[in-house]
């Protein structure tokens, strides 16, 4: 039960973070107002981390939210296994 609701808060979080990157193909959204200030709040800060360590790609093209979704699902394979093994 615990590991069904912990995998749905991944999907989720992953869902924000594909949105996140549809939405930056759109030039004129203002970031500042809601509720993309929500969005830009909940997933910027784990993109942050990859932002600072793969820089653009010829300056404009930016992977690094695909090696953070990657990661993201490594991670989520771990906890939600284990969660699994526990009986959780």
């Amino acid at each position: 039960m615990i590991s069904r609701t912990v995998s749905l808060l991944f999907y989720f979080y992953y869902l924000l973070i594909i949105i996140r990157i549809f939405l930056s193909w759109i030039p004129n959204i203002d970031w500042l107002s809601q509720p993309f200030a929500a969005l830009r709040c909940i997933t910027d800060p784990f993109l942050n981390i990859f932002r600072g360590i793969i820089p653009p790609i010829g300056g404009m093209l930016d992977i690094s939210p695909i090696v953070a979704i990657i990661l993201l699902q490594i991670l989520q394979g771990f906890v939600v296994g284990t969660l699994s093994k526990l009986g959780l």
